[in-house]
C-alpha cells in the first residue's frame, strides 16, 4: 500500500500560500450564512459543498468515515448551535461507502492482532444506507444533540461512483424530521 507513495506536505503548503495570497473572505462571519450544520461520510470522491450546492461561509461540514453520528460529532453540532447559530443539520451518507458491507467483528479482530490492541469505539458498519441515514436522524434526536437549538434536519443518499446506480440528489431522496 505504501509503494510510490510521495508526501504531499510541499504541494498543500504552496496551495495553502496561493489560496493565503487571494483569499477574500477576511470579514467573513464564523457563523455560517445559512445557519446550517452537513454531518457527512469523509469519502473522498463526495464534494460536499458541490453536492449540496454551497459556498464558502454557508455551513459548517462535518465528516467522518460514514457521517456517523458520534459523540465528536455531537460535540461539534453543540458548538456549532450553540456558539454560532446553526438551527439546521443535514446528513449526508451515500451509496459505494466504505462502512457498507464491512465486517465490523473482523475487521477489529484483524486490527488487535496487528495492533495487541482492540477499539474502544465502533466502526458503525451498515447494510442500507437509507436506513442508516433513518438510524443518523435518530442519533441526532435530543436530548443528545442540543435540544435547545436543533430546529429540523433532513438527510439524503447519493453515490460517488459512476454507472447505473450514479444520481445526483432528487427532492424524492430526502427525508426530513423535526429534531426538537
Amino acid at each position: 500500500m505504501t509503494g510510490g507513495f510521495q508526501p504531499s506536505t510541499p504541494e498543500l503548503l504552496a496551495g495553502n500560500a496561493a489560496f493565503a495570497r487571494d483569499f477574500d473572505g477576511a470579514g467573513m462571519p464564523a457563523a455560517p450564512a445559512r445557519r446550517l450544520a452537513v454531518v457527512a461520510c469523509m469519502d473522498a470522491r463526495l464534494d460536499v459543498p458541490r453536492i449540496l450546492g454551497l459556498r464558502a461561509g454557508e455551513a459548517h461540514i462535518i465528516r467522518n468515515a460514514g457521517g456517523v453520528i458520534t459523540d465528536d460529532v455531537i460535540r461539534s453540532l453543540c458548538l456549532s448551535q450553540r456558539l454560532l447559530g446553526t438551527r439546521e443539520v443535514v446528513l449526508v451518507h451515500h451509496t459505494g461507502c466504505g462502512l457498507q458491507q464491512l465486517d465490523e467483528q473482523r475487521f477489529l479482530s484483524e486490527l488487535e492482532a496487528e495492533t495487541g490492541i482492540r477499539p474502544s469505539w465502533p466502526l458503525e458498519a451498515f447494510a442500507d444506507p437509507y436506513d442508516d441515514v433513518v438510524e443518523s436522524m435518530r442519533a441526532c434526536t435530543p436530548p443528545r444533540s442540543c435540544p435547545a437549538r436543533t430546529t429540523s434536519g433532513a438527510s439524503c443518499t447519493t453515490s460517488p461512483t459512476a454507472g447505473s446506480t450514479r444520481r445526483g440528489l432528487r427532492p424524492s431522496d430526502w427525508t426530513s424530521r423535526r429534531l426538537g
